[in-house]
C-alpha cells in the first residue's frame, strides 16, 4: 500500500465535519456500483463503525491483522483505523452503522466494549446470542428508516446493545490478537488522551508515559489519526466542549473550566478558531 490512507464520510464520499451526535445507516450493497465488493483500505476521521454481515462470506482486513469470515459476521472499527474487505458481491450483503465520535462519547457508559479498539467476530453461528443481535441491527436499520420523533435517541440506546453483544462473543469466540506497532502506540494513546485531555498535559509527558519518542509518537498520530499529538488532543477538547454545550445546560464558564481552561476568554478563542463562531454563539445555533 503506498502513498496515504484516502480518508472518507462514509464510503466514497469527501470526507467532511460531522454533526453533533451524527449516526447513519445503511447497507454495504447500496454503494456496489461504487465498489463492486472491494473496498480498499481507508478509514473514517471522527467517524466509528459497527457493520454486521447478514449474508455471504469474505476477506476483511483492519491495521495489521486480516482474516476470512462467513456471515454472520460482526465488526467495531473505531475511528483512524485503517480497514477493508473484499467479499462476494452478488451474494453479500452487511449493515453499517456509523457513528460520530461525540455520540459514541454519549453511549460509552452502556456498554462493556471498548470503545478505543477494533474488533471483529468473523463466525460463531451456534452461539445464541447472533439471534437477539440480529433483531436488534435490524431493528436499527428500521428506525433509522422510518425516521420519527426520538430517533437518535432510539438509535444510541440500540447500538450500546450490540456493542455490548460483540463484547460478549468477542469473549465467548475466537480470541483477537492484541495490536502491535504504531496500531498500539495510537490506541494507547487515545486512551491517555481520553482520561486527561483537560489537564493542559505537555506532549513529552504524553512521551514519558507511552515510553516513546517525539518522532515516533508524531508519525503515527499523522499516519493514524491524519494530525499532529497536539492537534489530537485540541481535536478531542473540541469534540467534549461541543458535547457539554450542545448535552447540557451549563454556562460557558462552566463548560470552560471543565476542560481546563485558565479562563472562559482563552476557551472563546479556542473554540472561535475551530469552528469560526463563539461557543454561546454556535450553541445558540444548534438550539434552533
Amino acid at each position: 500500500m503506498t502513498g496515504s490512507v484516502p480518508r472518507f464520510f462514509v464510503y466514497g464520499e469527501p470526507d467532511r465535519p460531522l454533526d453533533v451526535g451524527f449516526i447513519h445507516v445503511e447497507r454495504v450493497m447500496a454503494r456496489k456500483p461504487l465498489h463492486l465488493g472491494t473496498v480498499e483500505a481507508h478509514k473514517h476521521d471522527h467517524l466509528s463503525q459497527i457493520t454486521y454481515w447478514t449474508q455471504g462470506r469474505g476477506h476483511y482486513f483492519y491495521e495489521d491483522r486480516s482474516l476470512d469470515f462467513f456471515a454472520p459476521a460482526i465488526s467495531f472499527m473505531p475511528s483512524g483505523v485503517v480497514h477493508g474487505f473484499k467479499v462476494e458481491p452478488e451474494r453479500s450483503d452487511a449493515i453499517v452503522v456509523s457513528i460520530a465520535d461525540d455520540a459514541l462519547l454519549a453511549i460509552q457508559a452502556q456498554t462493556i466494549l471498548p470503545l478505543d479498539a477494533p474488533v471483529m467476530v468473523p463466525d460463531a453461528p451456534d452461539n445464541p446470542l447472533w439471534s437477539g443481535l440480529d433483531a436488534v441491527m435490524h431493528r436499527i436499520e428500521a428506525e433509522y428508516g422510518d425516521g420519527r420523533p426520538g430517533m437518535d435517541r432510539t438509535l444510541a440506546a440500540l447500538a450500546g446493545v450490540v456493542l455490548t453483544d460483540i463484547a460478549r462473543l468477542a469473549h465467548e469466540g475466537p480470541a483477537r490478537s492484541a495490536p502491535t506497532g504504531a496500531a498500539a502506540l495510537a490506541r494507547e494513546f487515545r486512551r491517555l488522551v481520553d482520561r486527561h485531555f483537560r489537564e493542559n498535559w505537555p506532549i513529552d509527558r504524553y512521551e514519558k508515559e507511552l515510553g516513546t519518542t517525539a518522532h515516533l509518537l508524531a508519525k503515527t498520530c499523522r499516519g493514524t489519526f491524519g494530525v499532529s499529538p497536539k492537534e489530537f488532543i485540541g481535536d478531542r477538547r473540541m469534540l467534549e466542549a461541543k458535547r457539554l454545550l450542545l448535552f447540557t445546560v451549563r454556562p460557558v464558564e462552566d463548560v470552560a473550566y471543565e476542560l481546563g481552561f485558565r479562563d472562559a476568554a482563552y476557551f472563546s478563542r479556542f473554540f472561535k478558531e475551530r469552528i469560526g463562531e463563539p461557543p454561546g454563539v454556535w450553541r445558540g445555533r444548534q438550539a434552533r
